[in-house]
């Protein structure tokens, strides 16, 4: 059998509204983004992975072997993380290199704190 809840209800009778507090349409666009390229497992290996190289920063062809994908598969992935502002892209010849972005870890990090604080920070 299914019992209801009863739904908290305002003096008038009416339940009581949002207050249109919380994120912005755009700030949620852009946490959703922020997010959205971190919601695949791959992505955030290619990040950890590329996080620590001594150097910084890894060729596309570097990154194939640690995840098993292929090098047409990596580039999506990578292409992805750039367009969210989490890693730059360098072409050297034939060949891609990536490096975690300026400020990737105060995109990530504001894009936290603004879903689960009543500011809303920019994210981008």
């Amino acid at each position: 059998m299914t019992t209801l809840l009863p739904i908290a209800a305002t003096s008038d009778g009416c339940c009581a509204p949002a207050d249109g507090g919380g994120l912005t349409v755009e700030a949620a666009r852009d946490v959703a983004a922020t997010f959205k390229a971190l919601g695949d497992p791959a992505r955030v290996r290619l990040l950890s992975i590329i996080a620590a190289r001594p150097d910084g920063e890894a060729c596309v062809c570097d990154l194939t072997d640690p995840l098993g994908l292929s090098q047409p598969t990596v580039s999506h992935h990578m292409t992805t993380l750039a367009r969210a502002g989490l890693v730059t892209r360098e072409q050297r010849g034939r060949w891609a290199y990536f490096a975690i972005a300026p400020g990737a870890r105060d995109l990530v990090t504001g894009a936290v704190r603004a879903v689960l604080a009543d500011e809303p920070a920019a994210v981008r």
